[in-house]
């Protein structure tokens, strides 16, 4: 959500860009021990050097696209860096392909690392052909114009229209970004995974990413009129071929997507993982949820959200005020067994600091987030069909207060759609838990892809999507 760019260089998951949250915690942990806590952490990976053009093991970006398999399938293979590819399948399905010693790709198994079994292989560089599972495989083409389009503040943000070819009338979708700083035209997969299915999908980078211009932003209204703009350089290009158009928002992006939706008219937003509380209370929840996992009881955790709470006015002050208040609750609690399960969403990267420690980080994020921001007014004045796709294992966007509020719109009539996977965490992924705890994705939601392709094309999903859960307005619950 809010913190998510602390890691987005590691891997690209959900709508191309989200790590699974499996990872997140499991690596989150190794580099705060081995880099000192959280500064150090967040410096080490925004700095993350990228690979060089001699590290690579092959020619990645000659091989991504969407292939259509002679079994009807369709798998897509995007970059995860410049070494290594990763390819999905429209049911969930997902591996990452690495060169072995002889040239060959070997297929991994979700993010486990571990082999699955399934032989890959590519024709030369622009035949557009692959071998999956035995199973031979042409690349879809589609129909591609960049462009460039101007925000409200003049900052010129780039973009890309991917239309399925011929010359039909098809919806557009524009892809409304999370928290990462990675560039969305490189990255985002469902521009092509979208565009086999007959959709149409506006991508662009945001502000003080990849290649548009600006400074970085975490500023909601900022974000929403720069969605806006998007959805209107979508329609001018796609012109007469425009049919239904909407948002689809991951992470983050569910807080600045319905805010775009009721500043002009669209007829869809799809929220993925995303939450309808504010930045502070997402803190607090992810805090519950992680400790409530560990076993401890609620006066426990009562105890922890004090010092959440208190984490909280130092960052929606900009770090102005409330750090020595901080420091007091903290060191109060620091010494007992609990103490050291403490994360949260945010509070987790003050804990290692001193007062002048903490005041110094106010240069690293500021970003503009309203972290006291209330989306449900925004909700209760919505009138824009949506759907909304939560994870019950989701401790960055914990789902149950969200699942709650969501559900109160729709017995208030709103036409909102909420479907719950109880098993998924951030990013729509299933994960396996070792002993210790630690999480590592496997695949996608069963039926994820699917459900957001039938919303996109005809405003109503069916009944079945894997194990979700569907709620909608007019149903008994």
């Amino acid at each position: 959500m809010v913190f998510e760019i602390t890691l987005r260089r590691l891997d690209r998951t959900s709508m191309g860009t989200d790590m699974p949250q499996a990872h997140v915690r499991s690596i989150l942990s190794s580099i705060r021990t081995a880099a000192g806590g959280a500064a150090a952490c967040f410096a080490l990976l925004l700095g993350a050097m990228p690979v060089t053009a001699a590290e690579n093991t092959g020619d990645i970006a000659c091989h991504v696209g969407t292939y259509a398999l002679d079994d009807g399938r369709l798998v897509d293979v995007g970059p995860v860096d410049e070494k290594r590819p990763r390819w999905r399948l429209f049911d969930g399905s997902v591996g990452e392909l690495r060169k072995t010693a002889t040239g060959e790709w070997q297929s991994l198994y979700g993010w486990t690392g571990r082999s699955d079994g399934i032989a890959v292989s590519f024709a030369a560089c622009g035949e557009g052909r692959m071998t999956f599972a035995g199973v031979e495989g042409h690349r879809r083409r589609f129909d591609v114009v960049d462009t460039a389009f101007a925000a409200r503040d003049g900052v010129t943000l780039k973009g890309r229209l991917v239309m399925p070819p011929g010359p039909g009338k098809v919806p557009v979708v524009i892809l409304v970004h999370g928290a990462e700083r990675d560039a969305a035209l490189q990255y985002y997969f469902l521009q092509r995974l979208f565009a086999a299915q007959g959709i149409g999908v506006f991508v662009y980078d945001k502000r003080g990413t990849g290649s548009s211009g600006g400074k970085y932003s975490q500023d909601f209204d900022l974000l929403a009129d720069d969605a806006v703009a998007a959805m209107r350089t979508a329609r001018r290009m796609a012109g007469p071929r425009a049919g239904r158009v909407g948002y689809q928002g991951g992470s983050q992006g569910g807080w600045v997507a319905p805010l775009a939706a009721n500043r002009a008219p669209v007829d869809f937003v799809i929220v993925s993982f995303g939450l309808a509380v504010s930045i502070l209370d997402e803190d607090l929840q992810q805090m519950e949820m992680e400790l409530t996992d560990k076993g401890y009881p609620p006066e426990t955790i009562a105890k922890a959200q004090e010092i959440g709470r208190a984490a909280g006015v130092v960052f929606a002050s900009g770090f102005t005020t409330g750090i020595d208040e901080f420091i007091a609750i903290r060191e109060t609690y620091r010494g007992e067994s609990w103490y050291k399960d403490l994360h949260g969403h945010f509070t987790w990267l003050l804990l290692p600091h001193d007062g002048p420690a903490i005041r110094a980080l106010a240069r690293d994020y500021d970003w503009g987030t309203p972290f006291g921001y209330d989306p449900m007014p925004v909700l209760r004045a919505g009138t824009t069909p949506q759907l909304w796709i939560l994870g019950g294992r989701d401790y960055q966007a914990p789902a149950r207060e969200t699942g709650r509020r969501i559900s109160t719109l729709i017995d208030a009539g709103k036409p909102y759609t909420l479907a719950v996977y109880p098993g998924a965490e951030h990013g729509m992924t299933l994960f396996e838990t070792a002993p210790d705890g630690t999480r590592v994705s496997t695949r996608y939601a069963d039926g994820y892809f699917g459900m957001m392709r039938d919303f996109i094309a005809t405003g109503g999903i069916d009944d079945r999507y894997g194990d979700a859960i569907v709620s909608r307005a007019g149903e008994r619950r």
